[in-house]
C-alpha cells in the first residue's frame, strides 16, 4: 500500500521547496495582473493569502491541536491560486469566505495536506461561486466606471454572448479583462515552463490537457459550434493555461502514474471545451478540474504498471 500523496521520488525535494517553486512560477502571472488591475490584484491576493494562513492556523493548531503547518507554504500557494482565480472585483468578504472554505472543506476535513481529494483552491472558488453568484458571475468582471479594460466583458463571454471573435494578441500578452490569473497567456507559459523544468509539475498533465482542449475545440469548430472561438482562443483565452500549469498539476490531487496523468489532463481538456461550448458558463476549468479530481483514485488504480515479469501469482 502506498503512502498518502504527494509522492516525492527525488532526493532533496520537500513540500516547502515545491511550494516555493510554485510561488516563483506564479510571479509572472501576478505581475501581469498588477499591470492590468493595479491595486485590485494586490488587495485580492493579500486578502486570500492572509485568510488562508489564518484558516490553516485555526483549523490545525487551535481546533485539531496539531503542530503548526504554516511553514510548508501550502496555505500561501492555495491563497495565491485562489486569488488568481477570482474576479478583480470580488468583495473582501467573498475572498475571506472562499479562503476558509478552501482550507476547511478542501483540505483539513480530509486530514490535511496529502490527504485531500479535491484541489483546495478550486473548492473555495466553487463554494463562493454558488453562494455569491452576483459577485462571481460574468457581470462581476465589468465595472461601471474606471479604466477602459475594466468596462469590457471578458473575451470568452463576449465570444459566446455577442458572437465576437476576440483579438489574439491582447489575449497572449494579457491586456484583457478576466480573473487575475487568466489575463496573460505569456505569463502563464513562462511560469509553467519553469515548473516543468524544475520537475515540480509533471509535464504530462499540461501537455495532455492542452492537446485535448485543442483536439475537441477543433471538433467543435468542424461541427460549427461557436465558430468565433478558434483553437487559439481556446488556448490563450480564459484559464486554460493557468489551470494546466498551476491547478491541474497539484501533486496531491492528480494521478501518480504516466498513463494516469495523460488521462487526467486529457479529461480536463475535454470537459473544459465541453463546458465552454455547450453550457451557459464561458469558462469551465474549475468544474473540469474538480470533476477529474474525483477520478484520480480510480486512475491510479487502473493504470498501475505491471511489475517486471508480470503480475504476482495469487496464493491458493
Amino acid at each position: 500500500m502506498a503512502a498518502p500523496s504527494p509522492h516525492l521520488s527525488l532526493e532533496g525535494v520537500t513540500t516547502r521547496r515545491m511550494m516555493a517553486d510554485v510561488l516563483v512560477a506564479l510571479a509572472p502571472a501576478f505581475a501581469a495582473s498588477v499591470l492590468v488591475f493595479g491595486w485590485y490584484a494586490v488587495k485580492q491576493v493579500g486578502t486570500c493569502v492572509l485568510s488562508c494562513l489564518a484558516a490553516e492556523y485555526l483549523f490545525h493548531t487551535v481546533f485539531r491541536k496539531k503542530a503548526m503547518s504554516l511553514g510548508d507554504l501550502s496555505a500561501v500557494v492555495t491563497g495565491v491560486i485562489l486569488a488568481m482565480s477570482l474576479p478583480w472585483s470580488a468583495p473582501c468578504h467573498v475572498a475571506v469566505i472562499a479562503s476558509f472554505a478552501a482550507i476547511g472543506f478542501g483540505k483539513v476535513i480530509f486530514g490535511g495536506l496529502g490527504m485531500n481529494i479535491f484541489n483546495p483552491a478550486m473548492v473555495g472558488r466553487a463554494f463562493v461561486m454558488i453562494s455569491f453568484s452576483l459577485a462571481m458571475g460574468a457581470g462581476a468582471y465589468v465595472a461601471g466606471a474606471g479604466p477602459e479594460i475594466l468596462t469590457q466583458a471578458t473575451p470568452l463571454s463576449a465570444a459566446k454572448m455577442q458572437a465576437l471573435s476576440p483579438a489574439l494578441w491582447p489575449l497572449f500578452l494579457g491586456n484583457v479583462n478576466g480573473s487575475l490569473g487568466e489575463t496573460s497567456a505569456l505569463a502563464c507559459l513562462l511560469g509553467g515552463i519553469y515548473l516543468c523544468w524544475r520537475k515540480t509539475a509533471s509535464w504530462e498533465i499540461p501537455a495532455s490537457m492542452i492537446f485535448s482542449a485543442l483536439l475537441f475545440g477543433g471538433l467543435g469548430l468542424l461541427a460549427g459550434v461557436h465558430p468565433e472561438i478558434t483553437l487559439l482562443h481556446h488556448l490563450f483565452g480564459g484559464a486554460l493555461l493557468f489551470g494546466a500549469f498551476f491547478i491541474a498539476t497539484d501533486p496531491v490531487t492528480s494521478p501518480v502514474t504516466f498513463r494516469g496523468k495523460v488521462l487526467f489532463g486529457g479529461g480536463i481538456g475535454f470537459f473544459v471545451v465541453l463546458i465552454r461550448l455547450f453550457s451557459g458558463y464561458p469558462e469551465g476549468v474549475m468544474f473540469a478540474v474538480l470533476l477529474m479530481n474525483a477520478f484520480t483514485p480510480l486512475l491510479n488504480r487502473w493504470t498501475v504498471p505491471l511489475p517486471l515479469g508480470g503480475p504476482v501469482p495469487e496464493r491458493k
